[in-house]
């Protein structure tokens, strides 16, 4: 229970009508939550205003409500507070009510449109492994330091954010890594965080569907380094076109990486393989248990941010050898036929372009690439032709499956697909819309020493369709086929 006038002294008020004295019992942003004793805070948010409910919660003993425009009848117990922003405001709100967590915690967060949850994770590791305790707010998972909590967003809202902040400083966790989402960033899910460091990995065409253009798109990125205290660390890779971008407005300390450049912190690929690869931080020489061009930049956030928090800069060494790849990402799975499977979450061009990448450059011109890959449905309808364009320009054979079709039908998703095919690209790919049956045909297909690639779902236990959530683990799947087969 906390004042409201205490409360008050977080945010930019406009103007207040009432008692701002009143005792709060908690803070809403959802209208059906709305009860005696509490503020809520209406949102206008990307589908819904929430504006529009606060005539309905007359009667229902609201101490206070939070707006950006007044009602036309005003409840005389309740006090009103006018702002410019309600979602900065509601921020800010959830920060002070939760005692301001961030400020108590070695916040770092992570954006950038592919390995933001690999990156983040293995920081989450590494903190762990250097005997700290720690937290982490991600796609697949959050965990207070060792208890995990099924994540629903990227990053959750503010309330359900810094209550989990909250429960991380009162589990003694000294650090906190979360996944900062564009979508988070641009609807000021962050606001009223406090970040140490912030780290950006690339930017490639992704929820378009939202932003709408690419420019945008980096906007709601950079929002995040722009907030960044100048105190803070901002640490950007380099090799990206927009990398130096993101650094142009911040206050914080800039920091480079890179695996090509001359850069604060270097990563140099010696050898790569299925099962892990030889790689440099800074020219000392480390074994890791990851594959590819795009794990080794991930791995270099993952050192830059070590050495950045301050840790052993030996140990830190000593332990990049012990991290283990983010169940979904590039995972695999080895056949007694000979070929190897492998899972991964790249569901944008630029990610499936890099998995397949990695897989050619470790095995050569000694096998086949079967690619199973699908696209989600409400999305960006806009990648569906590339992905299928630059899936067929790196496998031997292509099959377009369903991702999660949601509210569309799967055959329009992959006619969307199949129109980024040439004749040679149509001439390798089939068009399965049932996924199990995609994938136990690519495990048909597959011979000694080809590679299947199972892209788009990873870490995701389900499909969604017409609004339904199936069971559906591609992992799963894989290893049930696998276990039917013999040499």
């Amino acid at each position: 229970m906390k004042k409201l006038s205490q409360l008050l002294q977080s945010i930019d008020v406009v103007e207040v009508i009432g008692n701002a004295n009143v005792e709060l019992y908690d803070i809403v942003s959802d209208s059906r939550l709305a009860g005696e004793g509490m503020m809520f805070v209406a949102v206008n948010g990307v589908n819904v205003d929430a504006h529009k409910y606060i005539p309905q919660l007359e009667g229902k003993g609201l101490s206070a409500i939070v707006c950006e425009q007044l009602p036309q009848s005003l409840d005389s117990n309740v006090t009103y507070i006018k702002v410019k922003n309600s979602a900065i405001a509601l921020g800010k709100l959830a920060s002070q009510w939760y005692d301001n967590p961030s400020h108590k915690l070695n916040l770092v967060g992570i954006t950038g449109t592919n390995g933001k949850t690999t990156t983040a994770t293995l920081v989450y590791e590494m903190a762990r492994l250097m005997g700290y305790k720690a937290g982490l707010l991600s796609t697949v998972c959050n965990y207070v330091d060792d208890v995990a909590v099924p994540a629903t967003h990227t990053t959750p809202d503010p309330l359900n954010l810094n209550k989990l902040l909250a429960q991380m400083v009162d589990a003694g966790c000294e650090y906190a890594v979360m996944e900062v989402s564009s979508h988070a960033a641009h609807q000021h899910r962050i606001a009223g965080l406090r970040f140490v460091g912030g780290a950006f990995s690339n930017l490639t065409r992704d929820h378009l569907d939202y932003h709408k253009t690419v420019d945008a798109y980096l906007e709601a990125k950079k929002m995040f380094f722009d907030m960044l205290p100048q105190e803070a660390f901002a640490l950007t890779n380099i090799d990206d076109k927009v990398g130096e971008v993101m650094l142009q407005n911040t206050k914080a300390s800039k920091k480079r990486y890179s695996l090509r450049a001359q850069a604060d912190f270097m990563g140099r690929i010696i050898e790569s393989r299925l099962d892990g690869t030889l790689i440099t931080f800074n020219n000392h020489e480390v074994e890791v248990l990851f594959t590819g061009k795009f794990n080794a930049y991930n791995l270099t956030a993952v050192y830059a941010i070590a050495i950045l928090l301050g840790w052993d800069p030996e140990q830190v060494l000593i332990n990049m050898s012990r991290l283990v790849p983010v169940a979904g990402r590039f995972q695999a799975f080895h056949s007694p036929k000979g070929y190897t499977a492998i899972v991964d979450y790249a569901h944008t061009p630029d990610a499936v372009v890099n998995v397949l990448n990695a897989i050619r450059d470790v095995i050569g011109n000694n096998g086949n690439i079967i690619t199973v890959v699908g696209a989600g449905g409400n999305r960006d309808k806009g990648k569906r032709p590339i992905m299928a364009k630059e899936a067929a320009a790196r496998s031997q054979r292509v099959i377009l499956t369903s991702d999660n079709p949601r509210d569309e039908e799967p055959a329009d998703i992959l006619r969307d697909m199949e129109a980024g095919l040439d004749d040679e690209g149509r001439a390798k790919t089939l068009s399965i819309s049932d996924r199990r049956e995609a994938i136990r045909t690519a495990a048909t297909i597959a011979g000694s020493g080809d590679v299947i690639l199972i892209a788009g779902k990873g870490h995701e236990d389900y499909q969604e369709i017409k609004g339904v959530k199936y069971h559906f683990d591609d992992r799963e799947v894989v290893a049930e086929i696998i276990k039917t087969e013999t040499k």
